[in-house]
């Protein structure tokens, strides 16, 4: 049983550094820019080396080399977890604004890399840092106490703020990222906690257990800070659904009143989505803006009382109430447009405008934009379809 469970820990080792690696690629350029995202990522980006230089084919290829290539390789390994265990209290520090914890834990970093490096160097000859099964620790029992402790307080520290603050914040994506992150590093704790018991009372019941612990925390690490990258992701593809389904009665609406527009069209709604002329972020913004501006615009070319009027047709012609006034906004614009089209003189006034509807208006005066991409994709789905048959007498 132990066997088969250490052989499933080694099995997901190279999956999670994969996955680590990708994680910090994909999150550099945010993190870098970001100063309270530094900390959090320089903790997953030493975790993912030290744990590269902890894959089983790595300690493999340094055990067969000389006994100084071994002992290189398992010193930097232990430096680097140990740095990504300052940075865990870095992390946690700067997500507090705890001037003290973060000052904390840059000295408490220094002290404990100053003091593997000691007493590596005071330890007789040796290899490839260990904790055997059987025997004493390689290179002391000094030496791994330092390294366990120095991880066991980091993590026991960050899984406490971070479980506290996932539950104070609003923000689901941060309180996913602070959750994950906190699983992940409470099994790195367990981790190091094993190799205590190991290491104070010769304890190895947990030892086949080891590999699973670690490379699951990898995992965890990774999925926390790609959080905002997967809400990023979300919010990007709800954001073209939305300018898919506006194009159509946006296009027809620019056609009619072409000064609206920020940018020229471009040639279809494949190119604007995949090329579109504004940022990104801003695309359905500036769809939503410039269509309430037509519509405003095209309020003019409408006869009073006109939509009113669409309304009683298109709820005489079956359209759920819910959806009578997009769909009878749809008619009259589609009207307009006409009228605009073929050089009929407009009607200003408010009183023409004051006929849109409470949406629109809304809107305008700093209403949620959000609503009102949701009303007007409403509108261009009436307004692909059919026009309802004049209600009959």
């Amino acid at each position: 049983m132990g066997a088969d469970l250490t052989a499933f820990g080694d099995s997901l080792a190279v999956p999670s550094v994969l996955c680590l690696w990708i994680a910090v690629l994909l999150r550099a350029p945010g993190a870098l820019r970001s100063p309270h995202q530094r900390g959090l990522w320089l903790a997953v980006a030493t975790a993912a080396a030290a744990m590269t230089l902890n894959l089983p084919a790595v300690v493999t290829y340094a055990t067969g080399r000389d006994p100084g290539y071994a002992h290189t390789i398992g010193l930097v390994r232990n430096l680097i977890g140990v740095l990504s265990a300052g940075a865990v209290l870095y992390f946690v520090a700067a997500a507090t604004r705890g001037r003290r914890l973060q000052l904390a834990s840059a000295v408490a970093t220094v002290a404990w890399l100053g003091a593997l490096v000691a007493l590596d160097a005071a330890a007789p000859g040796h290899g490839t840092h260990t904790m055997p099964p059987v025997g004493d620790p390689v290179p002391s029992l000094a030496y791994w106490l330092v390294l366990i402790s120095a991880h066991v307080i980091a993590n026991t520290v960050c899984v406490l703020i971070c479980w506290r603050y996932s539950r104070r914040t609003e923000s689901r994506g941060l309180a996913a990222g602070l959750r994950l992150f906190g699983l992940g590093t409470a099994l790195a704790g367990l981790f190091w906690l094993a190799y205590l018991l190991k290491a104070l009372f010769g304890s190895v019941w947990a030892m086949p257990a080891l590999p699973l612990l670690m490379n699951l925390h990898g995992l965890l690490r990774a999925a926390a800070i790609l959080v905002p990258t997967l809400f990023t992701f979300r919010r990007t593809a709800a954001d073209t659904a939305t300018a898919w389904r506006l194009w159509p009665l946006w296009r027809d609406l620019v056609q009619a009143v072409p000064h609206v527009a920020l940018n020229k069209p471009r040639a279809g709604r494949v190119l604007e989505l995949l090329w579109p002329p504004v940022p990104r972020n801003l695309l359905v913004y500036r769809k939503v803006i410039e269509t309430r501006d037509a519509i405003l615009i095209l309020g003019e070319y409408a006869a009073p009382g006109a939509l009113e009027s669409a309304r009683d047709r298109v709820v005489g012609s079956g359209v759920p109430e819910q959806r009578s006034t997009a769909a009878a906004l749809a008619l009259v614009l589609r009207e307009a447009r006409e009228a605009k089209l073929a050089g009929l003189p407009g009607q200003p006034g408010e009183a023409t405008a004051l006929e849109l509807p409470a949406a629109i208006q809304t809107s305008q005066e700093g209403g949620d934009l959000a609503e009102e991409a949701r009303f007007l994709v409403d509108v261009a789905q009436a307004y692909a379809a059919p026009a309802p048959a004049p209600a009959t007498p």
